[in-house]
């Protein structure tokens, strides 16, 4: 049993170091100036204060996720909220230095504190507090949404999201697609109103509105990421047209072409998904007519006696393979692999850096699945990746552009195949290539069939923070977009007082949604480039990097970086060439594109 830090001994080292921190960031102010001095005096002030307060506010935002309770709740808010007002005092003051010449280093770090702000409040204290209540409501809203059939049948987003991907009952899925989206219209005038606080807020910062500053923030002018967007989704939209098109005649065959017409977009309610946004739980409805050899790895796990921490130890043994070091024992001490008995806690997988060094840890509820081994070799690589650049300035303490991260979780569960599963011990025997079409298919399901809604739902954004969309035209051009990137419409009419972003949390919440996109991009562009540093001669979606000493050590070079330099700087590091491409994902798919155009001939395809 793992020894716990028993929580009344963490709110009181909580407590002190709460009451030994000067959350104050006067030490901090500056007035403009065109010193070069003073704006390298101001970054390493600024780092000293943010250090100060990202630990208490860790230390108390994992308190919470791991013993919820009303006492967590509203330290960890506490500090939270201190912890973004830092951040965001500090973002204005650098702005101060927008027009002094400094060197480049130093106008990293402060360009890096200035578009740190995802909705940066203005300086009018009212229209500040407005903006954050805003913040709050459109969260508690979407956290609270139901949809109740009667007074004493209600449903809540899991519930009905289980229905989504497992019902085969078309009426019931249109209930379930309509009733979530009855949530939604009441945030309406409120997302507007908190677009346009917000908008003042950004132009105080230098930018011409949000969508400037998110699109700004990649290391590259604004018009020009997005172009670099749509040169990737160019890419990959040939391999999409054709998933989507075999995806739309087996729907047809299933629910009717009355239902799903042949020579338009898909229905949204029946794909398996709330928002369409992944096609894995219709699997069954698209698979090959073939029998295919699959390894159940859950099965695998059982037979071998797997338990929670062995799985865990199993994913640490991949990076030992690759030449990282082992995990501190830390890690195994405050850790949470599973749900404990006596409390609530956040079951969402998620890995931790508590204190920019080596505390770092997981905080799951560990199913025995095949689908938690590989989110547990996912959470490590986040892991190996906070420790690799833990070395940095605490501005650079994170990874190249936001997709990083992800798609480095991401790599690595892309070399869980059965090479592996036998290298370990799990499996005996390799299934022969002819089963992996059944694999690669439900991966793109997965993968592919997201990469268009990662792209459009900040497109949609983008639109509406410049003002080139009004509040009239929001949910019109939702689907507009949908219709031209997915391939998806809505199944039935919307009515003026639709607003179904908002019934996407990430939409309420102000996530943006660019870095999936990007993810799902450099995820496989990532693993071809390690497979080929491994000497693999296997095809690339057969590829496992473990054991590779030298595909661990090209990959660490890059980790080490952190944010130091550009993300072009950080890829060019791995993989020779300094812009993301996906010609890798047509490789990886390759002999899944060969099934899907034989299957497609004779069909109507576009939408």
């Amino acid at each position: 049993m793992l020894k716990k830090t028993p929580l009344s001994a963490i709110m009181l080292a909580l407590s002190a170091t709460l009451l030994s921190c000067n959350y104050n960031s006067n030490n901090v102010t500056v007035k403009p100036t065109t010193k070069t001095q003073d704006a390298k005096q101001f970054v390493e002030n600024a780092q000293l204060a943010l250090q100060k307060v990202r630990l208490p506010s860790a230390q108390a935002a994992w308190v919470y996720q791991t013993h919820i309770n009303q006492d967590t709740a509203a330290l960890s808010a506490y500090l939270s909220e201190k912890s973004s007002s830092l951040s965001s005092e500090l973002a204005k003051q650098s702005a101060a230095f927008n027009d002094v010449k400094v060197d480049s280093d130093t106008r990293r770090k402060l360009e890096l504190m200035r578009n740190s702000l995802v909705l940066p409040a203005p300086a009018d204290s009212e229209k500040s507090a407005r903006l954050s209540q805003i913040t709050s409501d459109l969260e508690g809203m979407y956290g609270s949404g139901k949809y109740c059939r009667s007074e004493n049948d209600c449903m809540g987003l899991t519930d009905m999201s289980n229905i989504m991907s497992t019902s085969r009952d078309e009426a019931l899925l249109l209930e379930m697609w309509q009733g979530w989206r009855q949530v939604s219209p009441a945030m309406k005038s409120l997302y507007a109103e908190e677009v346009a606080i917000a908008n003042e807020g950004a132009k105080e910062l230098g930018f011409a509105d949000i969508s400037d500053l998110w699109r700004g923030s990649y290391d590259m002018p604004a018009e020009d990421f997005g172009n670099e967007l749509d040169r990737l989704w160019g890419q990959v939209k040939p391999f999409y047209d054709a998933l989507h098109c075999h995806v739309r005649a087996e729907l047809g065959n299933q629910y009717g072409t009355d239902k799903v017409p042949q020579d338009q977009p898909i229905p949204a309610h029946l794909l398996g998904n709330m928002w369409a946004q992944s096609w894995g739980n219709i699997y069954d409805l698209v698979k090959p007519k073939q029998e295919l050899d699959v390894i159940d790895v859950t099965q695998a796990l059982a037979t071998h006696n797997y338990d929670e921490i062995k799985m865990v130890k199993q994913a640490e043994s991949f990076f030992s393979s690759l030449g990282f070091a082992p995990l501190p024992d830390t890690f195994w001490e405050r850790s949470q692999f599973t749900k404990p008995a006596d409390r609530e806690v956040v079951c969402h997988a998620s890995a931790w850096d508590i204190d920019d060094k080596d505390d770092l840890r997981i905080k799951m509820c560990i199913q025995k699945t095949g689908e938690e081994f590989a989110v547990i070799h996912h959470e490590l690589g986040h892991n190996y990746y906070q420790r690799a650049y833990k070395n940095q300035p605490l501005l650079y303490r994170e990874s190249a552009n936001d997709g990083f991260h992800e798609a480095i979780g991401d790599t690595i569960a892309l070399s869980i195949t059965p090479k592996y599963l036998k290298e370990i011990g799990l499996v005996e025997n390799i299934p022969d290539a002819s089963n992996d079409i059944g694999m690669l298919l439900k991966l793109a399901l997965d993968k592919i069939a997201f990469v268009p809604f990662g792209l459009m739902v900040d497109q949609w954004r983008w639109k509406v923070f410049s003002g080139e969309v009004k509040p009239a035209d929001y949910n019109k051009v939702w689907w507009q977009l949908r219709e031209k990137y997915q391939g998806v419409m809505a199944p039935t009419e919307r009515g003026d007082d639709a607003f179904d972003p908002g019934a996407k949390y990430h939409v309420p919440a102000n996530t943006p949604y660019t870095r999936y996109f990007i993810a799902h991009i450099l995820q496989f562009q990532f693993h071809k480039t390690l497979c080929d540093i491994s000497g693999n001669t296997d095809p690339i979606h057969r590829c496992s990097i473990y054991g590779s000493k030298e595909a661990g050590e090209a990959l660490n070079n890059m980790l080490e970086m952190g944010k130091s330099k550009t993300w072009q700087e950080a890829l060019t590091t791995l993989t020779g060439k300094g812009e993301m491409d996906a010609n890798a994902i047509l490789a990886y798919f390759a002999p899944l594109k060969e099934w899907l155009d034989e299957q497609n001939r004779g069909r109507t395809c576009g939408f």
